[in-house]
């Protein structure tokens, strides 16, 4: 081991008459080093106080060395050379500590060992965490990667089947002369678990058979903690429960079936929301939402809100049942939408029933929907349709984080239909599929990829088709450069809806830092009601500033609208209190 070397030089015969110890200090070390020294030296630590006395000023000087050998050894240097300065200048006293952190002692070889019924039964799970240890030959000696590598691994060897594992023995043998390290570690891994049947504590208001309703594990399945989590998360998806903690018991004893611990805590019967918000596509809004989780005490819900917004006005009320043997909700439900824009005045009522499953990242939904609308255009014929559509969608949610995703894509599917006379003025068929697609760049950036297609098929024209159910383009989850749904048939200047839609847009992310970002973008498409006929593409290019808000992505945009050669913002955010 390297000699450490501590100079005291005083300055000034003074010195000993000095009442307190403040002092300047300087640390002079390798990069790698410094931040750790400056942070943890009892020399840099104190050196602002002014109750530090003559006798303690000098035990701090004469341990310096003695710290920052301990301090090294943690970074893998276990011969550092210290050499300490101490003057007087101007009357006041000089630190100057200088390091010389010596060679890095790297890692010479790892011992691995597994032990238990893994060994045997699971060789490619051995196979697997050996390949993850975090901590490989040649790489240089921390205390800090050594302690992790050995924590993620038993963690990793525990996330599924072995779940009572432990770490047996560890040992990290370091020859400072020759700067070798050579680490051990063995890991019993317990007997396999596998999952048992629910015990669920307090509910009190819900039946607890919602959870088992919901449930997405088999009794019997290997133990995994994703799975569990899973639980967790559709168990926090139904609109009755506030927390959920579950935990599996790790006594070996009880390794088959072993019981599931659900401990719940419930929402209260009645919730009463509000928010406000704003968009450029219809305005400043207000909103206010009141459900109920009992009604019939049969855990029923009714929901019902009310949005108005300045080109936007609607609301609506729905009766939903608790989930069944499958998962699966029943429901009833009533709305009402009124927009006025581009012209057009539209008023669409829809009532119908569903029958919804959502699970991990997947939601299905069974629907049927009478839907009829009120279109009254400026100084144009006013339209009375109405149609009867059972309709079938499908959405999948593969991404790495369900508020501010960077990597995966989310799938929005639709399929319906009417037929006439089935309180129908018009059969026709209606498609729609809508796909976000994330590409992680570097640690921050993305870039985002959309692609929206819609098409109502039918032998006459789009004027007895309610209007809800066709397309318009233009807006901010659109085409950005042009104004909220005013891309579609043009007629005697008001804007009608379409059959066709086809949009898509490439977005690049620049993030700053965690929660500020910048992006520019391309948007393209069109809606119009014949696809076979040349029909103008509208383009639109920008810039914009993206915020992670506490309550949500909020997206600030300038964008050009290639076509009418003009500048729009598209503006949203929302906060809910």
């Amino acid at each position: 081991m390297r000699v450490v070397l501590i100079a005291l030089t005083c300055g000034l015969l003074g010195l000993t008459g000095f009442a307190h110890a403040d002092y300047r200090v300087r640390v002079d070390a390798p990069k790698d080093i410094a931040k750790l020294l400056k942070d943890n030296l009892d020399a840099v630590r104190y050196a602002e106080r002014d109750d530090i006395g003559e006798a303690q000023f000098e035990h701090i000087i004469a341990t310096v060395g003695e710290q920052v050998q301990e301090l090294t050894s943690t970074e893998g240097y276990f011969s550092p050379v210290t050499h300490v300065d101490v003057a007087t200048i101007n009357g006041k006293r000089d630190v100057n500590i200088k390091v010389d952190a010596g060679p890095r002692t790297h890692i010479k070889d790892v011992d691995l060992k597994f032990t238990g019924p893994v060994a045997e039964q699971d060789p490619q799970r051995v196979g697997q965490l050996r390949s993850a240890w975090e901590l490989p030959v040649d790489a240089p000696f921390r205390q800090s990667d050594w302690d992790k590598a050995k924590n993620d691994t038993l963690f990793q060897l525990g996330q599924k089947r072995y779940h009572a594992a432990k770490m047996t023995f560890s040992r990290a043998v370091v020859d400072a002369d020759n700067e070798r390290a050579s680490l051990a570690a063995t890991y019993e891994s317990g007997p396999p678990f596998t999952l048992g049947a629910l015990v669920i504590s307090g509910t009190r208001r819900y039946p607890e058979q919602i959870i088992r309703n919901v449930n997405p594990l088999s009794e019997g399945e290997p133990f995994d903690a994703d799975r569990l989590q899973e639980l967790q998360r559709q168990i926090q998806a139904t609109p009755y429960f506030s927390n959920v903690i579950i935990s599996v018991t790790e006594d070996p004893a009880k390794a088959e079936n072993a019981p599931i611990e659900v401990k719940v805590r419930e929402f209260p019967e009645h919730r009463v929301q509000s928010g406000v918000g704003y968009t450029t596509d219809t305005g400043a809004s207000i909103n206010g939402r009141y459900s109920y989780y009992n009604l019939f005490g049969k855990a029923w819900t009714f929901d019902s809100q009310a949005r108005l917004e300045q080109y936007r006005q609607g609301g609506y009320a729905e009766i939903g049942m608790p989930p069944d043997s499958s998962a699966y909700t029943n429901s009833m439900r009533g709305s009402f939408d009124r927009t006025y824009l581009n012209g057009l005045d539209q008023r669409s009522t829809q009532v119908g029933i569903k029958r919804a499953r959502s699970r991990e990242r997947y939601d299905w939904a069974y629907t049927l929907d009478f839907y009829r609308t009120d279109e009254r255009p400026d100084g144009g014929e006013r339209f009375l349709n109405k149609a009867l559509v059972p309709a079938f969608s499908w959405n999948r949610r593969d991404v790495d984080d369900l508020i501010f995703p960077r990597k995966g894509n989310i799938i929005n599917t639709q399929i319906g239909f009417a037929a006439k006379p089935l309180l129908t003025d018009q059969s026709f068929a209606r498609l729609y599929g809508r796909i976000r697609q994330y590409f992680p760049v570097g640690e921050r950036d993305l870039v985002l990829a959309r692609l929206e297609i819609g098409a109502v098929i039918t032998n006459g024209n789009s004027n007895r088709i309610p209007s809800s159910l066709l397309f318009f383009a233009g807006g901010t989850s659109s085409i950005r450069g042009y104004t909220y749904q005013s891309i579609g048939r043009q007629q005697n200047g008001t804007t009608f809806p379409t059959k066709y839609l086809g949009t898509a847009s490439l977005e690049y992310q620049r993030w700053f830092t965690r929660d500020w970002g910048a992006a520019v973008f391309w948007d393209v498409g069109t809606a119009t009601d014949d696809y076979r006929h040349p029909t103008p593409l509208y383009h639109g290019v920008g810039v914009g500033v993206r915020w992670r808000s506490p309550v949500g992505p909020v997206n600030l945009d300038l964008g050009y609208g290639v076509h009418d050669k003009r500048f729009r913002p598209a503006i949203s955010l929302g906060v809910a209190f």
